[in-house]
């Protein structure tokens, strides 16, 4: 399947992380626009293997309107002024409301929540704010952006869990920043502590979830499926785990099966244009 057409069918399907720890931490009609784009992360990448923010935010600005450049120097002035913690926190509170609801680009608008939640050091804030950039990670396919999202979302995950190392949600996130975020050389760093969790707890769907899609991504598809089918023994219309069950068949060339959970998927589909992708590809596995 193509990437467009996989892309448009995610578009119909919750998002893994939102799905399984406590709801999408993100409204996703909410942040469309994206900031750097694919030849600038690839340059930037030649240039220095990795995304800086400051790169981010200088492509973020070039899409906001005068007055809301404004607006931002402003609050950004004022980040720098402030010398007391309340005062910055506050601050950065405004510069993350800024990009969510007036500029509507995620990527400030999670570091600035991510940087407001280290000041607050709650275990829920710094919770949401990891969870902003695991979910993003699960949907990105630049190496750049997703080593950028899993670096924030790892330190943040790892300063809620020293606050509560009992919560398992956080260790499957941290886990999953490992797993899709080329941190790290060693991807079993990511998923031997989510396999501790799953055998420690089979029904956790979350855990399930992300060792399939590290499976699927590593092209151990027969694992991944078993993952997936644990999903689905609890779950049984969870439709992520069936088109992911689907495309794995697909992709290791078992089209009888493919066919049969793509007709699965496509029952539960809402978005028409996704429906008729899964159509379409149904039909050419026919042939």
């Amino acid at each position: 399947m193509k990437k467009q057409a996989y892309i448009l069918i995610g578009a119909a399907i919750i998002s893994v992380i939102g799905l399984y720890t406590m709801g999408s931490t993100v409204p996703p009609a909410k942040l469309k626009k994206a900031t750097i784009s694919a030849d600038e992360h690839a340059d930037h990448e030649h240039k220095s293997g990795n995304i800086d923010f400051k790169d981010i935010l200088t492509a973020a600005k070039r899409g906001i309107t005068n007055d809301q450049n404004a607006r931002l120097n402003a609050l950004e002035n004022a980040v720098i002024r402030g010398d007391v913690k309340d005062q910055q926190l506050h601050i950065y509170h405004q510069l993350a409301r800024f990009w969510l609801d007036s500029a509507q680009v995620f990527e400030p608008y999670a570091y600035y929540t991510g940087e407001a939640a280290k000041l607050e050091n709650s275990e829920k804030s710094l919770t949401f704010a990891a969870r902003l950039f695991a979910e993003r990670l699960m949907v990105v396919d630049e190496p750049a952006m997703q080593s950028w999202l899993a670096s924030n979302g790892k330190v943040l995950f790892e300063k809620a869990l020293q606050l509560n190392p009992n919560n398992d949600s956080n260790r499957i996130g941290l886990g999953a920043c490992y797993i899709f975020g080329n941190i790290s050389n060693n991807p079993m760093e990511g998923i031997l502590p989510i396999r501790a969790i799953v055998d420690k707890d089979p029904g956790n769907i979350y855990a399930q979830m992300i060792l399939g899609l590290g499976g699927k991504k590593s092209g151990q598809y027969d694992k991944a499926i078993e993952r997936f089918m644990a999903v689905l023994r609890k779950e049984p219309a969870n439709i992520e785990a069936i088109f992911h069950v689907a495309e794995c068949y697909d992709l290791k060339g078992d089209k009888d099966n493919a066919i049969q959970y793509y007709e699965n998927a496509k029952k539960l589909v809402a978005i028409p244009e996704a429906k008729k992708e899964l159509e379409k590809r149904i039909e050419e596995l026919k042939k």
